[in-house]
């Protein structure tokens, strides 16, 4: 039996995969949501009350923790993401199960070069400064810990992303496209159900725990390339792209809290900003899935989506 805290995009998909695989799973969240599978059984419960959480662990093998700040902020992550790992850690080692984390590429102290498994986390200071924290107490913790780390997200039910609705809303529509930084350097995008692969595969083999994976993830491509790739997998009009300059959110930045959490990143939009997942590849046994095939899941599933609203 597994656990799945979270039922986003990642943790949905995770579910999914599993209950697939013909493995029963539980989803934690507050709400109880989930996918519909007669092998998935969604809870409500708190993946930070200790108590709850223990039960709800108890007798699994692997607990993947899909949970995120409840707002896109520094003080938001640092108020909530510790203490709610730490949580899960500890229900984990006393259930001896392994915890599978998604990661970001934040903690990275040289994105400037391409960054693999053995590059050097030592990123400070805002959210990047956080993660490289989460990344250390991980180690430190008794329990068996994975963490799969993920470029930027795009495919089914990506919404709150650099290649979710912001992008696939106005290719739909046939409306001009505006990215942040630039539309044209190279940048490293993740299909999430590779990255839901990645770490299936990583719970299975304790050779590999305690360890810092990538998720297969293809080439890296510029912004306006992944619309484009989208909107010929929709069979629409290629989408005229342009890009908000880096100062102008900056500038931004001064009056708005919204705008400052994203300018902190910007560095990853304004040149390469590119991940190699080779090694983690071979040791996993998985390729990323090719950009038309996955840009044309993606399509149809937001296609369906819009009948499904409507």
């Amino acid at each position: 039996m597994y656990v799945v805290t979270g039922a986003g995009p990642v943790g949905y998909t995770i579910a999914e995969q599993l209950a697939g695989l013909g493995h029963p799973v539980r989803v934690l969240t507050r709400s109880g949501s989930g996918p519909d599978h007669p092998l998935v059984e969604k809870m409500r419960v708190d993946a930070s009350d200790p108590e709850q959480l223990k039960e709800a662990v108890a007798g699994s093998a692997a607990i993947f923790h899909c949970i995120h700040g409840s707002e896109y902020s520094a003080a938001a992550w640092a108020a909530e993401l510790p203490r709610a790992e730490q949580a899960v850690m500890d229900a984990a080692a006393a259930a001896g199960a392994v915890v599978v984390f998604p990661e970001s590429l934040y903690s990275y102290s040289e994105p400037e070069r391409i960054m693999t498994e053995s590059s050097p986390r030592e990123a400070a200071g805002g959210k990047r400064g956080i993660r490289t924290a989460l990344l250390k107490a991980r180690r430190a913790h008794a329990a068996n810990t994975v963490s799969v780390v993920a470029g930027d997200f795009f495919g089914p039910r990506v919404k709150m992303a650099h290649a979710g609705e912001r992008m696939v809303t106005p290719i739909l529509a046939g409306k001009r496209l505006q990215f942040i930084g630039s539309a044209s350097q190279p940048h490293s995008f993740t299909y999430v159900p590779d990255l839901a692969a990645a770490m299936i595969a990583a719970a299975g083999k304790p050779e590999l725990w305690n360890s810092v994976l990538h998720a297969p993830t293809g080439a890296a491509v510029t912004q306006r390339d992944i619309a484009v790739a989208h909107a010929q997998a929709a069979g629409l009009t290629e989408p005229k792209v342009s890009a908000v300059p880096g100062w102008v959110l900056r500038a931004a930045g001064l009056v708005s809290t919204d705008m400052r959490e994203l300018a902190e990143l910007l560095y990853q939009f304004e040149r390469p900003f590119v991940m190699d997942s080779s090694e983690s590849q071979r040791v996993l046994d998985l390729d990323p899935t090719p950009l038309p095939e996955a840009a044309a899941a993606t399509m149809a599933w937001w296609r369906g989506a819009d009948q499904r609203s409507s």
